[in-house]
């Protein structure tokens, strides 16, 4: 248990530093350090990612980083397309999801790695057709994967709708604790379906230590330069990708080994 709960730590330290990404360390950690199966992985990362941003939320909150309009606009098209999708990934394997989730892992490398722009201060803008459809497109990923989806929804909020930084992640950790619980209901009906039993224990004790590290991000993340560590959270990203991707893709390429006979059967 002791890599699971470091890979616990790491998780809550990068997404209290980083504001957005950290979560998506948390499938790999669950199937590769913990060896559960894949939908299993997935289900249970959206309960620790949504306790987690619950942490991190009320953190916030207490330093009023939190604009409860966007809350309010943003959350309800999120969460349900995190049930929408997870919904649709009771008909799709679990490797098809890891595939999938590599792919977003490169997605937010690149995010991550890119230089930020010094964007001058936002202004208030009316929230429109275009702000639902991003947060319903971020709640399906969210639910077919299991990742917070803060790299879709810190952006939506800063362009769209006018939010400074530091309010944003606040803010979109509300909306990532909302999403991530709205998905994790519906994917216990999926678990069910596959025949899957949830280890709470494990889950809680991951969640425990994953907001003592988000808290402890956030503590400490203002004298750190976030620069240098997006960037090498984004090259951490691409390797983890790139790890994925192989062991999934290799996986599908092995041939299926025939069923040995009983003994009485003949050939």
């Amino acid at each position: 248990m002791i890599l699971p709960m470091i890979g616990a730590m790491v998780v809550g330290l990068s997404l209290g530093l980083l504001g957005a990404g950290g979560s998506i360390l948390t499938v790999p950690t669950l199937i590769y350090l913990v060896g559960q199966e894949e939908k299993l992985a997935i289900a249970s990362s959206l309960f620790v990612v949504g306790c987690i941003s619950v942490g991190g939320a009320i953190f916030s909150s207490k330093k009023k980083l939190v604009d409860q309009r966007s809350v309010l606009l943003f959350a309800p098209p999120g969460m349900a397309g995190t049930w929408l999708g997870a919904a649709i990934s009771g008909h799709i394997t679990g490797t098809a999801q890891l595939v999938l989730f590599a792919l977003i892992m490169l997605l937010v490398s690149v995010l991550m790695i890119r230089p930020r722009q010094n964007s001058t201060s936002p202004t208030k803008k009316k929230w429109n057709l275009k702000v639902s459809l991003g947060a319903t497109g971020a709640g399906i990923i969210t639910g077919i994967v299991g990742v917070g989806g803060g790299f879709l929804i810190i952006p939506a909020l800063v362009l769209l709708g006018g939010l400074e930084m530091n309010r944003a992640v606040g803010t979109s950790l509300v909306i990532i604790a909302l999403n991530s619980f709205a998905g994790f209901i519906k994917h216990m009906d999926v678990l069910a379906a596959h025949n899957l039993a949830l280890d709470w224990n494990l889950m809680i004790c991951f969640a425990s230590v994953g907001i003592i590290g988000s808290i402890a991000g956030m503590t400490f993340g203002t004298r750190l330069p976030q620069q240098t560590l997006r960037r090498a959270f984004g090259v951490l990203l691409i390797f983890m990708a790139g790890f994925v991707l192989i062991t999934q893709l290799s996986h599908q390429d092995k041939p299926v080994e025939p069923q040995s006979l009983s003994k009485g059967e003949t050939k």
